[in-house]
């Protein structure tokens, strides 16, 4: 196996961040593991990471972390009251993946509040996918009610169905939302 970047240099391994073949010249750290120059000048092993010393209940207030642990090669995760990372664990999480009380993300799974391309949770959910108690999304899955593209639930509103409950919730909870006439 020949190097990425020096074809005509044997490889001594392979990068643990990219998985391309390195020689000895391309290497931007050897310890704990292999990782090319490129992948060391952007970040990717090292990344980025806050956490605030002010802490509640043994978490810290804001913890700010993206990256790879340099030792497992594994995304870091930011855990904090305010987490904000790749992937983000706490009380309001924010992230490619976030599961908390209050989750913002690609994939958020919120106890009170879930929004994201995918968002499940217990309370209130809004997102492409959305599961919920209530539920609003292109697909909305409500355990109570659901508005959306498809809806499921107890009381729906979606594009070929108008439940007269559901409407009444929307317009005792969420008054400024333009509302269907009303339900036949």
């Amino acid at each position: 196996m020949n190097c990425f970047v020096h074809e005509g240099r044997a490889a001594i391994g392979t990068c643990a961040a990219c998985r391309k073949a390195l020689c000895r010249d391309c290497v931007g750290q050897e310890s704990p593991r292999l990782v090319c120059r490129a992948c060391v000048s952007r970040g990717a092993v090292y990344g980025y990471e806050y956490k605030s010393k002010a802490q509640l209940g043994g978490w810290p207030l804001v913890h700010i972390c993206m990256g790879m642990d340099a030792a497992t090669m594994r995304p870091k995760i930011a855990k904090g009251v305010i987490a904000i990372g790749n992937i983000a664990v706490g009380g309001l999480a924010m992230g490619g993946v976030a599961l908390g009380l209050v989750a913002f993300g690609g994939l958020s799974v919120g106890l009170l509040l879930a929004i994201g391309g995918a968002a499940l949770g217990l309370g209130l959910s809004l997102g492409g996918l959305a599961v919920g108690s209530i539920a609003f999304g292109g697909m909305a899955v409500g355990f109570v009610f659901a508005v959306g593209g498809g809806a499921v639930g107890g009381a729906v509103i979606d594009g070929q169905h108008c439940s007269e409950a559901a409407r009444e919730f929307l317009a005792r909870n969420l008054a400024f939302l333009p509302l269907p006439p009303s339900c036949r």
